[in-house]
């Protein structure tokens, strides 16, 4: 989860940051510039705007985030056995999914955790946690490496910055009109410009609309871990994915903390389902179980 955790609270902060400077400059004018009436293109293009200028900024200062974010050390000259090993075992990994070689690193952690970022499939980051070395073995650690080297090989965070954009665009759109709808149709606003009912209602709409927008990107991201199981499954073999997951599984592991959930996660009940980034244990270790007939 780390990846769409970090990713989510830097687009967030982006986007008010670029939100209070557009009404700071008196751009955010343009929505009632034609008196009552709503300019809907206009307004499409300032929400596109806002939208993607913060989902892209955010990809760009993935790696950046991450890395201080979790406290991480990159290993630029290994310093000892394991470091080598983790360097050529994520070269030959990111060989043959046809990447160019990510940044390797390792974060302080005692849960088994592991990520992937970065705005560019030639110029990633892998990174695992000290737990994880503690507790997997390496073919399992392989497979945690190869997990996350499919997830840079396929695009993920790409997909995942263009679906936010997009997401971004309609948060803000939509929260403007319902708060022009309030302001001028129920409380029969007629100044010039939007009364205090129209931030109220706009700012309120956002925040709602912004946990179903979380619910699509929790929903992307279920689904890409299929695939990156998949990923590692072919990079490092079938059993070693599954007994890495197998791994996350067992009562000696440490329950992985609620705001760094990376490679595995707690299964989710009833509502909570819909914001969770993977998909239960059990479901992933049956799919890759049933892909071979286990």
């Amino acid at each position: 989860m780390m990846r769409v955790f970090l990713f989510v609270v830097t687009n967030l902060a982006i986007l008010l940051v670029i939100s209070v400077v557009f009404r700071l400059l008196g751009l955010d004018s343009i929505l009632a510039q034609n008196g009552v009436d709503l300019n809907l293109g206009a307004l499409l293009v300032f929400s596109a705007v806002i939208g993607f200028t913060g989902s892209l900024i955010s990809l760009l200062l993935s790696k950046w985030m991450a890395i201080r974010g979790t406290g991480a050390h990159v290993i630029k000259e290994p310093a000892n056995e394991t470091e080598g090993w983790l360097v050529r075992t994520v070269q030959q990994q990111a060989q043959a999914a046809g990447i160019g070689m990510p940044q390797v690193a390792i974060f302080p952690s005692d849960a088994p955790n592991a990520f992937a970022t970065g705005a560019r499939r030639d110029a990633a980051l892998v990174a695992v946690s000290t737990g994880l070395l503690q507790r997997m073995n390496r073919q399992e650690v392989e497979a945690v490496l190869g997990h996350e080297v499919s997830h840079v090989a396929n695009g993920d965070m790409v997909t995942l910055a263009l679906i936010q954009g997009v997401l971004n665009t309609f948060v803000i759109f939509l929260s403007r009109v319902i708060g022009h709808v309030v302001d001028r149709v129920i409380l029969r606003n007629e100044r010039d410009g939007h009364g205090i009912g129209f931030f109220v209602t706009t700012i309120a709409a956002q925040l709602l609309l912004g946990i179903v927008a979380t619910m699509i990107v929790c929903w992307f991201s279920r689904r890409r871990e299929f695939r990156a199981d998949a990923g590692g499954a072919n990079l490092a073999g079938r059993p070693a994915m599954i007994g890495a997951l197998e791994r996350l599984k067992t009562p000696d592991s440490q329950p992985l903390p609620d705001g760094l959930r990376a490679f595995g996660i707690k299964d989710g009940k009833g509502f909570s389902r819909l914001f969770m980034t993977h998909p239960p244990l059990e479901e992933r270790i049956a799919t890759l179980q049933a892909a071979t007939g286990a």
